[in-house]
């Protein structure tokens, strides 16, 4: 049977199509992979009292490191069960893993300390001074640093990770939270109370530029695609910010849910995840390095706004807790918040899916 030229020319222009993309190194996605279909599969239950920030997740070892309260817990996954605990990180946020060098750092806000940590053992190896009330906490694999953003003092603590001694104090002139490396030699910090991102030298221990993510406004959670140079900045005014890690431009906005504080991105897939408080995940696809788009809506718990994620079997993970009702205002409290049910604390495992 003859082949007409009409009939060939569609499937020639689709095999041109597929081969720039894959010289361009953008995710190839299929009709079906259009819509992820991510759902929450299972609620770990890792219990005790108080609260919690960020998450972090060991490829190398596969566990989640947990703030919560005055200590991180260690989870396996895989069996959902608690497999140990750093204690006295007082006012726990972050967990840095330097997987190269076989340590963990830990920031801690009431202290303003950062505590090292063996990853094999779990056995506390010592603790470093910092600002106040160190909030983010980052390792840098190109410097062989640990970068801890204090909160109150607006600036960050610089850390050989090998000697665990400070090095610097680095001045962001605002109040920083997440930040990412490219692993090339470069550090990005939201400044939340600016509306900006600050790109850092860190062998030189000095901010390079300060970009504007305007109009998103605050942003607190910070991703990075390294390939297509392009970050993440979630923002309290519900946008996604994306921008050129190079030139500072604003590529795109997108619209997300309320209260986030956390965000994500998968490599392999493509997408970017904001982590809403409100008890949602928003999906952002990019379709290249100029189109960004929302292709779900994923529903969480209310607090579940801080994220991390597995790339190797593209789950994520939100810690949060049940919430019984908000006690009466008072002068001093006229916005109460909610009490934490005793003993809910949960880690929300989301994955793709049907």
């Amino acid at each position: 049977m003859k082949t007409s030229r009409s009939a060939i020319r569609p499937i020639l222009m689709e095999s041109v199509l597929l081969l720039l993309m894959l010289l361009a190194g953008l995710p190839v996605t299929s009709p079906a992979q259009t819509a992820p279909g991510f759902h929450l599969t299972r609620q770990i239950h890792v219990g005790g009292e108080g609260g919690w920030d960020y998450l972090s997740f060991d490829a190398a070892r596969h566990r989640l490191y947990v703030s919560h309260a005055m200590r991180v817990m260690v989870v396996d996954p895989d069996s959902g069960t608690v497999v140990g605990e750093i204690p006295k990180t007082e006012g726990v946020h972050g967990i840095a893993i330097a997987d190269d060098l076989g340590k963990g750092f830990i920031s801690n806000g009431r202290s303003s300390s950062v505590t090292v940590f063996d990853l094999k053992t779990l056995a506390v190896r010592g603790t470093v001074s910092a600002g106040q009330n160190p909030d983010a906490i980052l390792y840098d694999p190109f410097s062989h640093r640990v970068f801890a953003f204090n909160g109150r003092s607006h600036d960050a603590t610089v850390i050989d990770a090998v000697t665990d001694s400070v090095i610097a104090t680095l001045p962001l002139g605002g109040k920083p939270e997440f930040a990412v490396s490219d692993g090339a030699g470069r550090l990005f910090v939201n400044i939340e109370d600016k509306s900006e991102i600050a790109a850092i030298d860190p062998v030189a221990a000095k901010v390079l530029a300060r970009w504007s993510v305007a109009p998103g406004e605050e942003p607190s959670g910070l991703a990075i695609d390294i390939a297509h140079h392009r970050l993440f900045a979630v923002c309290g005014n519900k946008l996604m910010a994306v921008v050129d890690d190079e030139t500072g431009a604003l590529v795109a906005t997108v619209p997300i849910g309320s209260r986030v504080d956390g965000c994500a991105f998968d490599p392999a897939l493509g997408y970017a995840f904001s982590s809403n408080g409100e008890g949602t995940v928003t999906v952002v696809r990019e379709e290249s390095p100029a189109k960004f788009s929302v292709v779900e809506t994923v529903p969480t718990r209310p607090g579940a706004r801080t994220i991390t994620i597995d790339p190797a079997t593209h789950t994520l993970y939100l810690p949060t807790a049940e919430f019984g009702p908000a006690p009466a205002p008072t002068a001093d409290q006229p916005h109460p918040r909610p009490s934490m049910v005793p003993d809910s604390f949960v880690i929300l495992q989301v994955q793709p899916g049907s």
